[in-house]
Parts: C-alpha cells; sequence; structure tokens
C-alpha cells in the first residue's frame, strides 16, 4: 500500500536508425506529498482521552470517560445513541491502546495519503459506527477500543487494492495477500471470549462498503516523464457511499433498540 505503482512508458523510437531504442526504465509515479495529520490528530485525540482514563481512575476511583463513551446496550436503548460512536475513543488498557494507535498508524498513513484527510476521516468514523452496532446487535457486554475503526480501514485497504490493480502491477498479489491474511489473522484472535468480534466484523464490512462506492480511482495522466496519478472518483460517489453506509448500518441499530 505504501509503496508507489511502478508504470513503463512507451519506448522512444530512433528515427536515425529507423528502430526501437533501448528499453526505458520503467518509471516511478508518485501522489503530491501531504502530511497525514488527519491520522495524527486521531491518535493524538484518542492518547488524550486515554490520559483522562488514567487520571480519572487516580483520582476519581473509577474510569469516567468509559462510563460515557463506551458501548452499553442498556444505555443506548435508553436513547444515548453517541455510543454507537464513541467507544473508538476508551480503552482497556495500554496494550489495548498501544496495539490499536500502532495500527492506526501502520494503516492510516498510507490511507490518508490516498484517500485524503476528509474522506479518511470519514471512512474511519464510518468503521467505528458500522463495528459499534454489530456489536451492539450481538454481544450484550460492554465494548471500548478503537479496532472497529481499525478494520474499516483494513478493508478500505482490500477495496483500494482491487479497483487500483492494475497499477499495482507485480506487488498486486503479495499486497492483497498480505491484507487477506491480516484479516484472517485478527479475526482468529478475536475468538478469545474478552474480544468483541463482532465489532471487528462491522468495522470491516463498513469500511468494504464505503471504499466500494468512495474509495480513490487512480489514472495516470500526462506525457512521460511527466506522468502523475489523478483520483477519478467523483464527489456523488463519495457522498452516496457515505449515506448507503451510514443508513444501512443505522436503520440496523434502530432495530435493534426496538425490537
Amino acid at each position: 500500500m505504501n509503496q508507489d505503482p511502478p508504470l513503463s512508458p512507451p519506448q522512444p523510437f530512433d528515427d536515425a536508425q529507423d528502430k526501437p531504442a533501448s528499453a526505458p526504465q520503467a518509471l516511478r509515479l508518485t501522489l503530491p506529498e501531504s502530511a497525514p495529520y488527519m491520522t495524527y490528530s486521531l491518535i493524538g485525540v484518542t492518547v488524550f482521552v486515554y490520559l483522562l482514563q488514567l487520571a480519572s481512575q487516580a483520582f476519581l476511583k473509577f474510569d469516567f470517560p468509559v462510563g460515557l463513551l463506551a458501548k452499553s446496550n442498556d444505555l443506548i436503548r435508553d436513547g444515548q445513541l453517541w455510543r454507537l460512536l464513541t467507544p473508538a475513543l476508551v480503552h482497556g488498557g495500554i496494550a489495548h491502546i498501544g496495539f490499536n494507535m500502532y495500527a492506526l498508524f501502520i494503516f492510516g498513513v498510507g490511507l490518508e495519503r490516498a484517500f485524503g484527510h476528509w474522506r479518511f476521516l470519514l471512512l474511519y468514523a464510518l468503521g467505528a459506527f458500522a463495528g459499534n452496532v454489530m456489536s451492539f446487535l450481538f454481544t450484550t457486554g460492554v465494548s471500548v477500543g478503537a479496532s472497529t475503526a481499525i478494520f474499516g480501514l483494513i478493508g478500505a485497504e482490500l477495496v483500494f487494492l482491487i479497483q487500483n490493480r492494475r497499477l499495482f502491477a507485480g506487488q498486486f498479489r503479495s499486497a492483497i495477500g498480505n491484507v487477506i491474511f491480516i484479516i484472517f489473522v485478527n479475526l482468529f484472535l478475536g475468538l478469545a471470549p474478552s474480544i468483541d468480534n463482532w465489532g471487528h466484523i462491522g468495522g470491516l464490512v463498513g469500511g468494504l462498503m464505503f471504499a466500494s462506492f468512495a474509495g480513490p480511482l487512480w489514472e495516470v495522466e500526462g506525457i512521460p516523464p511527466m506522468l502523475q496519478l489523478v483520483d477519478q472518483r467523483e464527489s456523488r460517489s463519495v457522498f452516496t457511499g457515505a449515506v448507503v453506509t451510514a443508513v444501512i448500518f443505522g436503520a440496523l441499530a434502530m432495530w435493534g433498540i426496538l425490537r
């Protein structure tokens, strides 16, 4: 994902000798550099909330942020609908937040560069929402953690690779294999009793759904050696993907509340 796709330009023609010139070196296309400030911001906000958790435990003798933001089925049914999104901000320990923030950094930097800042943030939020809806429907315990949103990023990575496989050339098989391997390993580890695997599955499906409509569609434009990658995805498709994902999982959430 973080490697830029190689592309071989047409061979130049030698008019003097009326025969093809020697094959040129493959050109390596790059996207415009852009600092992934949305990824860093999400990490910063999540770490700040975790510090509030530690302070709350030390001074108040209970975890106030978890009490306010965690997924709790009874409280969601009582009208606290923000709990279908905010569990991504709270965590159950240093190892929990450390692993999730490492995964956010690994996947987030490349995806934010490809998706753009605000489309990436929308992807992250929809992954968290979809994961917590599925957790609400199929589990009864209290749930916390950003892994719902992280699985949304992994699902989007999978769709991004498939939709742009022509540009990745020989890198596609290994890249797609790595993502599928990560998905299966983490879903397998999620079978442990203390892990909310339904949240992972929901985040994955949410990321797949949104990226199918809204993921970047790269095309090469320009004349060698001045080539650039241009995203052909229209803004209305991004809007459609966000609405479809939000409406489907929102309807599932309302069904769970009303039943």
